[in-house]
């Protein structure tokens, strides 16, 4: 077997997959969470450079792990191979972000690497089916989120949403959950309502799975929410231990189901 490389976005995630064995870290310069640690850093202006790195060290395995964000390109760093995709990656990028991320797939796949998912690395951080901590909510407000998700899927917009006597209080959008989430706290407080976080229809896991740690039961707490419905097997909780803790502290109940 190869070496495994991660490359690393920002939070929580890129450090509990690289727990799982020896890996190259690589950054992407101007992505969330910087440069430091890296084995390797990166542009995305030159992937050429990076494959190249890359198969000299012998890795054979990827995994995308951690927050990440679309950047702009700088021409004039352009190395030949990417300048060559570029018009590839373009069209990608005028799509939703699971089309991006199935082309940014394929071309690693392209060089020869096998993508592997956090969760293939981490199954010990899948959600498991069932009550997690608290006990859940009836269910009417969470099959109103899960309803709006499913029939927003298909237009790739996000993976979490919340409801509350009957209302949708707020859908994820680019901003992500958290942003969500403080708007629900300016705009709703105190409804009691549920956030649901779900992988959308087709989402290719082993690069952007849905993730739920601390902060997400904190900021849930903060926004006047009661429970928190997950996706089981389909969505990471990032310090298990952590995200229970909160839980308790904070009375928020954590379920998961299919």
């Amino acid at each position: 077997m190869g070496a495994r490389a991660i490359i690393a976005g920002d939070g929580a995630l890129p450090g509990l997959v690289a727990a799982a064995g020896p890996a190259l870290i690589v950054r992407l310069e101007g992505m969330p969470g910087g440069t430091g640690g890296a084995d390797v850093v990166a542009r995305l202006e030159r992937l050429g450079t990076l494959f190249a790195d890359l198969h000299r060290s012998g890795v054979t395995e990827v995994c995308f792990a951690g927050a990440m964000r679309r950047v702009g390109f700088d021409p004039a760093a352009l190395d030949a191979e990417t300048r060559a995709l570029l018009p590839r990656l373009t069209a990608a990028m005028g799509q939703g972000d699971d089309a991006l991320l199935r082309d940014i797939v394929a071309i690693f796949e392209e060089q020869g690497f096998t993508i592997r998912g956090a969760h293939e690395l981490r199954p010990d951080l899948a959600a498991p089916e069932g009550a997690i901590a608290g006990t859940p909510r009836p269910e009417g407000d969470a099959a109103r989120a899960r309803a709006v998700l499913a029939a927003l899927g298909p237009l790739d917009v996000g993976q979490a949403a919340v409801a509350a006597g009957g209302q949708m209080l707020g859908i994820e959008t680019l901003q992500g959950t958290d942003a969500m989430l403080r708007f629900v706290a300016k705009t709703a407080p105190g409804s009691g309502g549920v956030l649901v976080k779900r992988a959308k229809p087709g989402q290719d896991l082993r690069v952007d799975m849905p993730v739920i740690g601390p902060d997400t039961v904190t900021l849930a707490a903060s926004a006047g929410l009661s429970g928190i419905e997950i996706e089981a097997a389909r969505v990471l909780l990032l310090d298990p231990e952590a995200v229970l803790a909160a839980c308790a502290a904070r009375g928020v109940a954590l379920w998961a189901v299919p």
